[in-house]
């Protein structure tokens, strides 16, 4: 009984340490882009790059919707269009 209590906890020990970082990245946190002209015109470079037409057609009309939200100061809308561009350019 005393040998199968360090071995449990050092099981339950790896097997934590290695599902922790898929809980601490959050869906969306490490492809999400703050709206700034910088981060527009590095997105705008990489939809032309894009070989797939349907697809381009609808990054652009994202981020068209990015653009005026951005007009519009309301950041999370821009977000929210830059992230479904950025979807489409995967």
């Amino acid at each position: 009984m005393k040998m199968i209590q360090p071995l449990a906890c050092a099981a339950l020990s790896a097997v934590l340490f290695s599902v922790m970082p898929a809980f601490a990245q959050t869906p969306g946190a490490m492809s999400s882009m703050n709206c700034s002209d910088t981060n527009m015109k590095a997105m705008n470079d990489s939809m032309m790059k894009m070989t797939d037409a349907t697809k381009k057609a609808a990054a652009m009309k994202e981020m068209e919707m990015a653009k005026d939200m951005m007009g519009k100061k309301d950041d999370n809308g821009c977000k929210m269009h830059m992230d479904k561009a950025m979807g489409m350019m995967k």
